[in-house]
């Protein structure tokens, strides 16, 4: 459901995994960045294919796919046991190798001091996160939509850090004999820090599991470009504005998740090149409505000193307060569920900053969540899929995204060939971060924990208690 204000509200609550710094409306943004092409692209493509009949053996194959999403507490009491698993993996906190015995203790530490913060945060948007309930409801309305086509299919969620588990998904395929299975990232633009994040586990998985090594599967992990899609944004871009008292005046105003600068500049992941080329297809798909509002790309969830993508979100919601914009839509670009960055960190906390620096009528873009022109689109890219699943070779074939279908393999040989460390966001610690699509919950750990070590030291009081002590019951 689409949202609306038109006067000042509530003061907003922090992100339920976040720390950032408050801006205020005299407050200035930096210049956005270009993204420069990356020199080298390795393309893979479909060969040629009779259709879904030549794609799939009905006597034979079983077809599976499996949908890849973050995950997140469904309820206040699972919120400590989420953050557990976020801080346990070494991607978010990577340790020195003659540390590692800390990765659960410390895991278990920092969980316990965030979870009353994040569980504001959760209870203030219903008392827990929605996106399992909306990804199994986008796998039931793909499965249908699939069988409406002919296929006949088993959609699986996977999810990263919560309930139903990547692991458990694949055991789940594994049970229903999958034989074919088409692997679709929930995020429409490929960033090595999400859906390079999940490869990597995939990867593990594969390897370990014999059964998995026999399954023939492709991967589709950048998908912005797919013309549903765009029309599906387009016209919930359009059926916002109309809601507002004049339309043509408003503020078209992107909000993507954002990602550290040196991910892009040093370790170069697609994400910021996607992300542009996204927001430009769905404004000339409204132009082409008779459209031509101004419109802003910016970027969301900064934590930290280190330079994040820009322009920031909030800073540029104030610089357009400054300018004179009255009227702003937002679109949540990067997401397609419903989850706490939007309806907290976009719905509530930028809504007040917005209305707080002058900004008069405020609106939000829905997530796409099952919309039907989206589903369908899926879909369709699931059948056009289905031949590469069993043949991949490389060559150009007209407009090739920059992140083509391709295996496990072929898309982490392509965009992550050495499993190298990602540039740590921020210097001070030696070890630096890696790939994860909340690595920024790292440098919270890494201080909350020096700030910890320091307070025990000083006190002689511990934080925990003794069922939640790591080194008790073991």
């Amino acid at each position: 459901m689409a949202m609306r204000w038109t006067s000042g509200g509530a003061r907003c609550v922090g992100m339920a995994l976040r720390t950032r710094p408050k801006v205020a409306c005299g407050a200035r943004r930096g210049r956005a960045t270009t993204a420069k092409r990356r020199g080298s692209v390795h393309h893979v493509v479909m060969q040629e294919s009779g259709g879904l009949g030549a794609a799939v053996s009905p006597r034979t194959d079983k077809v599976g796919v499996l949908l890849l999403n973050l995950g997140g507490p469904e309820t206040l009491d699972e919120v400590q046991p989420f953050l557990f698993n976020l801080f346990a993996d070494p991607d978010i906190i990577r340790l020195p190798p003659s540390l590692a015995w800390l990765q659960k203790p410390l895991a278990a530490l920092v969980s316990t001091l965030r979870a009353p913060k994040s569980r504001e945060g959760y209870e203030s948007i219903g008392g827990g996160s929605p996106l399992r309930r909306i990804t199994e409801a986008q796998a039931e309305a793909l499965r249908t939509e699939l069988q409406g086509s002919g296929l006949q299919t088993h959609v699986y969620v996977g999810m990263r850090y919560w309930k139903p588990f990547t692991e458990d998904a694949l055991e789940e395929l594994k049970r229903d004999g999958v034989t074919q299975l088409v692997v679709l990232p929930l995020y429409p633009q490929f960033s090595i820090s999400t859906s390079g994040s999940s490869l990597r586990l995939l990867e593990k998985l594969f390897k370990e599991d014999g059964y998995l090594r026999g399954i023939k599967h492709t991967v589709i992990p950048s998908w912005y470009e797919r013309k549903g899609y765009i029309k599906a944004m387009a016209d919930l871009v359009c059926n916002e504005l109309d809601k507002f008292s004049n339309p043509e005046e408003v503020e078209i105003f992107f909000s993507a998740h954002g990602v550290p600068k040196s991910y892009v500049e040093e370790a170069g992941d697609p994400y910021r090149e996607e992300m542009e080329d996204c927001v430009r297809l769905i404004m000339a798909e409204v132009a082409e409505r008779g459209i031509s509002n101004h419109h802003t790309l910016a970027y969301q969830s900064r934590v930290g000193p280190v330079e994040w993508l820009k322009p920031y979100t909030d800073e540029s919601i104030v610089e357009l307060a400054q300018q004179g914009t009255k009227a702003l839509l937002a679109v949540p670009v990067s997401f397609v569920s419903e989850h706490i960055e939007t309806l907290e960190e976009i719905d509530v906390e930028y809504r007040d900053l917005a209305l707080e620096c002058g900004i008069q009528e405020w609106g939000r873009v829905p997530a796409l969540d099952t919309d039907p022109t989206f589903i369908s689109d899926l879909a369709q890219a699931v059948l056009e899929a289905l031949p590469s699943v069993d043949a991949m070779s490389p060559g150009p074939v007209g407009k090739v995204s920059l992140v083509p279908p391709g295996s496990v393999e072929d898309l982490l040989g392509i965009y992550d060939r050495e499993r190298q460390k990602l540039p740590p966001p921020v210097s001070l610690w030696e070890w630096g971060w890696t790939r994860s699509a909340e690595t920024w919950n790292g440098r919270i750990a890494m201080f909350a924990l020096t700030a910890l070590l320091l307070y025990e030291a000083s006190s002689g009081t511990g934080v925990f208690s003794p069922e939640l002590n790591p080194f008790v019951g073991q």
